[in-house]
């Protein structure tokens, strides 16, 4: 019997492209063994985009990679017939199980946002124990019971959920160099208008990406570990500028703090804020919404979480099966065979008219001249729409938003 792989040879298998002795491969294997444990403690992708580009509705069938959670769950505000969510790191597949049982389990909408909203709460822990725990299986319960230097990871809920893991520890660094060179935020989070916020922009945020210490870090690949972008999609990334990362970053910064009103702009506040708006009344993940707790609770159970590669549980699926795919950023990372074996799984377990959205870190869509024509000659590229999602993501950290649909 052949032996599944384990979870490090499938991020190895998807990270690692170059010898173990380059530098390049060094770097790779680096960010695959930061991989294995929490990188998103939220996603950071924008799922109001992507419910639009899916037209999501009951009668879909969804895959989507799970991340840190929120747009999964906030994907059941369509009430979608089923959801698939995988991840390669354990961490996430943890985080996401904690959330369905999460919103399924808590007293009422105010105790769930007080553990996924606020995040900070010392009563969390308890109700973690009381509400969460008993409903989780055995290998996510011990994940979070599980002893970090700073107690048990359950604690994270008491004390700042979202500011751990990888992004967590990079937004930590951007604070500490933006202390350093005494930005204020606050007048950002106040602003009323667009004008007032490119203001704020062009005065304190501008004039740090010419300084010579973040042109330093930020042209070195491991700087961006802290977003989840490894060395080769930071080449991507850095393409879009003929090779310098710098005005990619700064026109990406711009975009998030300057295109949308700040208060509607959650993304914008946890880049700035460290986490939601603090009175509870702010933007928000649908999922966590006031108008959208009953449909998140009474559709949670549709979902499922596996600790498996998207490619590897495609191939587990009936042929004709789903509706609607979302690949995030995960294909930036992929070498061609990878690509191909993917898409020849999605095609397979596509229904007539199913839609596949991905994002790039550069601008370019990847899939031309790479994945084989006979299976991508049957998808046709949604421009217009494609283009939309990429002006309409607050999240703004991406270069390219890409929306496909099945032809049959």
């Amino acid at each position: 019997m052949t032996s599944l792989p384990s979870v490090s040879e499938q991020i190895g298998a998807a990270v690692n492209q170059n010898d173990a002795l380059s530098k390049e491969g060094v770097l790779e294997r680096l960010f695959a063994r930061l991989f294995h444990g929490l990188v998103y403690a939220q996603i950071w992708e924008d799922p109001v985009v992507d419910m639009e580009a899916l037209q999501l509705g009951p009668q879909d069938n969804v895959v989507c990679i799970a991340s840190g959670g929120c747009n999964l769950l906030s994907y059941l505000t369509a009430d979608v017939a089923s959801i698939t969510a995988v991840d390669l790191s354990p961490a996430h597949v943890a985080v996401n199980r904690m959330k369905l049982a999460a919103v399924q389990f808590l007293p009422d909408h105010k105790a769930v946002y007080d553990m996924l909203g606020h995040a900070n709460l010392r009563d969390n822990v308890l109700a973690f124990d009381t509400y969460v725990a008993p409903h989780l299986d055995a290998e996510t319960l011990a994940w979070w019971n599980g002893m970090t230097l700073r107690g048990r990871r359950k604690t994270m809920l008491a004390r700042g959920f979202y500011h751990y893991g990888l992004l967590g520890r990079f937004l930590s660094v951007v604070h500490l160099v933006t202390r350093i060179a005494r930005v204020d935020f606050a007048p950002l989070l106040r602003a009323k208008t667009l004008e007032e916020q490119a203001a704020f922009f062009d005065r304190e945020i501008a004039p740090l990406y010419d300084s010579r210490f973040v042109k330093f870090v930020a042209r070195r690949r491991a700087s961006l570990f802290g977003l989840g972008i490894p060395p080769a999609q930071y080449d991507k990334l850095a393409a879009d500028a003929g090779g310098d990362v710098i005005p990619v970053l700064k026109e990406r910064t711009r975009k998030l703090f300057c295109d949308f009103p700040i208060a509607e702009n959650y993304f914008a506040w946890q880049a700035a804020n460290r986490g939601y708006q603090p009175d509870g009344q702010g933007s928000v993940p649908p999922y966590l919404e006031a108008q959208n707790f009953a449909a998140v609770r009474a559709n949670a159970s549709r979902a499922t979480v596996l600790n498996q590669s998207l490619t590897d549980m495609l191939a587990q699926q009936p042929a004709a099966s789903k509706s609607a795919y979302v690949l995030l950023d995960a294909q930036d990372w992929m070498n061609d065979d990878q690509l191909n074996a993917l898409w020849s799984e999605i095609t397979r377990t596509a229904t007539p008219g199913a839609r596949v959205i991905f994002r790039t870190g550069g601008a370019d869509d990847i899939l031309p001249g790479r994945v084989l024509s006979e299976v991508l000659d049957r998808w046709a590229y949604q421009h217009e729409a494609s283009k939309r999602g990429f002006q309409n993501d607050r999240s703004a950290i991406y270069g390219g938003f890409h929306l496909y649909e099945f032809q049959g």
